[in-house]
């Protein structure tokens, strides 16, 4: 059944949209929100992996009616505006938007193609925008909120990436100024942004597991509190932005890094 706490979050009844939710934090997010009691609809490309998301957002405490699954290719504009259209078809109306479809494209500016870049662009800027825009106007009939996924990446340059900080640069700058343009309609928009984080984006991005074990032991060194995160602790933050207890936040870019934004070299 849905957490005791439920009341407190304001989040039981209403609506969110979860893009990018077979992996991560787009998993943790769905699977956090539905233990609040919130309706989640979840899309991304792999449908058998949805369907495990579903389940387990139903073990959470939610009626299977109340979980929307849709197979989407969010590359796709056409797949895009359908995600929304189910959505809204489904539960008649949309509370939350939880933008955390993203890709991580390796390359500096030397040697990354302009397809690459194209890529990279495209999936976390522009399908980021797109999906705010789709959702906009039915989060504004409701007074909801969006909660983008950006990155440490966002608010610190690292080299070997320059598109992907790139595109979660854009992903801040946007969060802010939508979150200026909606805040006196009593709509609020936030991103949280992670640092080192157990997810598959990495692999995905073509690190081998052996590089990737290594990468995580030395990430143990770039971050203060001397760990890499958990796809969970990124969805706690996305619970509580997403919820009635940040009633008061908007336009923020909260870091979720064990202190690495704030880091310098010695």
């Amino acid at each position: 059944m849905a957490s005791a706490e439920s009341s407190v979050t304001g989040l039981k009844g209403k609506v969110a949209l979860i893009t990018g939710a077979t992996s991560g934090i787009g998993r943790e997010s769905a699977i956090a929100l539905a233990r609040e009691g919130c309706y989640v609809a979840i899309t991304g490309r792999n449908k058998e992996a949805l369907q495990e998301v579903l389940k387990l957002c139903c073990d959470a405490g939610l009626p299977q009616e109340k979980v929307l699954s849709v197979p989407a290719d969010l590359n796709d504009d056409k797949d895009c505006e359908q995600v929304v259209s189910a959505t809204v078809s489904h539960f008649k109306h949309l509370d939350i938007l939880v933008n955390n479809a993203g890709i991580l494209v390796n390359g500096g500016i030397e040697n990354i193609s302009m397809e690459d870049y194209d890529k990279q662009m495209h999936i976390n800027t522009r399908q980021a925008f797109l999906m705010m825009k789709l959702t906009l106007s039915h989060i504004l009939e409701r007074k909801g909120n969006i909660v983008n996924i950006s990155s440490v990446a966002g608010l610190r340059s690292f080299p070997g990436i320059v598109a992907y900080n790139m595109s979660k640069a854009a992903v801040d700058q946007l969060t802010r100024s939508v979150a200026l343009e909606v805040a006196d309609r009593g709509v609020r928009v936030n991103a949280v942004n992670p640092g080192v984080i157990v997810t598959d984006i990495h692999k995905r991005s073509g690190m081998t597991d052996e590089a990737y074990v290594k990468y995580l032991e030395y990430s143990k060194t770039t971050h203060a509190m001397g760990r890499v995160g958990e796809a969970r602790e990124v969805a706690d933050a996305v619970v509580f932005l997403a919820s009635d207890k940040s009633s008061f936040i908007t336009g923020a870019t909260l870091p979720i890094d064990g202190g690495r934004s704030v880091m310098c070299p010695r």
